[in-house]
C-alpha cells in the first residue's frame, strides 16, 4: 500500500508510470481471480485503492494548475467561490441522500429508487 504523501513527492511522469503499473497489476489479478489462481483476493481492493490514490494526487495537481491560471488571469476569487459553493451544495445533497438511505435501512425499508422519468418532469417544471 502506497501512502498519498509518498506519492506527492513523485513527479508527474513517475506517477503516470506508477498508475500504468498498478492498472497492469489489477488486470493480472482479475485474470487470476477468473481462472481460480488468486490466493489473496483482498489484494484486488488494495490495488484499486492505490490506483485511486495516484489518480487523486494527479487530480490535485491539475486543480492547482487551474487555480494558478485563474489567479494569473485575475478571475480567481469569483470563480473559486462559485466552485466551492457548488461543491458544498453537492456534498450536502449527498449527505442528505445517505442519511435518508440509512434511515430507510434502519426501519427495514428499501431506499427509494430515483426514477429518471420523475427527475425529468421535475427539471422540466
Amino acid at each position: 500500500m502506497v501512502r498519498a504523501d509518498e506519492l506527492r513527492t513523485l513527479d508527474d511522469e513517475e506517477l503516470e508510470g506508477r498508475l500504468a503499473e498498478l492498472r497492469r497489476e489489477l488486470l493480472n489479478l482479475r485474470f487470476q481471480l477468473a481462472t481460480g489462481q488468486l490466493d489473496n483476493v483482498a489484494r484486488i481492493g488494495q490495488v484499486r485503492r492505490d490506483v485511486a490514490r495516484v489518480l487523486t494526487v494527479l487530480r490535485e495537481r491539475d486543480i492547482e494548475v487551474a487555480e494558478a491560471d485563474l489567479a494569473a488571469a485575475g478571475h480567481a476569487p469569483a470563480l473559486l467561490a462559485q466552485a466551492r459553493q457548488r461543491a458544498e451544495e453537492q456534498a450536502a445533497a449527498r449527505a442528505a441522500a445517505d442519511e435518508a438511505a440509512a434511515d430507510a435501512s434502519d426501519q427495514g425499508e428499501q431506499p427509494a429508487e430515483d426514477d429518471p422519468a420523475e427527475r425529468a418532469e421535475e427539471e422540466a417544471e
